[in-house]
């Protein structure tokens, strides 16, 4: 499963109107509303995986994500944050790259797998600053798709 394939534009927001973390993730969930059952309670379990650690993973990048019965199916949006956000990363630095990953509570390899496709796309500075230096959820997108298809072991 390729991040293009659940990755909308019209699930990327650039710029986030938010400027702290939780509202960020609350516009992030916004966005896929269509795509949950309740995005009050998506929201809410993301803020809850947030307490247990952080999803600032560093480089400027967050991959909020819960596994949740109101998310049936895998669905992915991006935000650029423009100023950066607190989102209290690992690394203590802002982060304007944000991920949400929301799916169903059934399948955990899945979820993993996801999260270890955004994690290896956003391993590459270059890509980073190309995405962050993004104007348009076209441009975003393409950028993802595009590299996304270089990686030969992608399903």
């Amino acid at each position: 499963m390729r991040l293009c394939d659940l990755l909308k534009k019209e699930h990327i927001q650039i710029p986030l109107q938010a400027t702290a973390r939780d509202a960020a993730i609350k516009e992030l969930t916004l966005l896929m509303a269509g795509e949950v059952n309740d995005s009050t309670q998506a929201y809410n379990a993301v803020l809850e995986r947030e307490k247990i650690m952080t999803t600032g993973v560093g480089n400027g990048i967050a991959i909020p994500h819960c596994k949740h019965n109101s998310c049936p199916d895998f669905t992915i949006a991006l935000g650029i944050a423009k100023p950066a956000i607190d989102f209290k990363a690992i690394d203590n630095k802002q982060v304007n790259l944000i991920f949400l990953l929301l799916g169903p509570e059934n399948n955990p390899g899945t979820h993993i797998k996801l999260l270890s496709r955004i994690s290896r796309l956003m391993s590459n500075e270059d890509i980073r600053e190309r995405l962050g230096n993004c104007k348009t959820a076209d441009e975003a997108f393409q950028l993802i798709c595009d590299e996304e298809a270089s990686y030969p072991d992608i399903e």
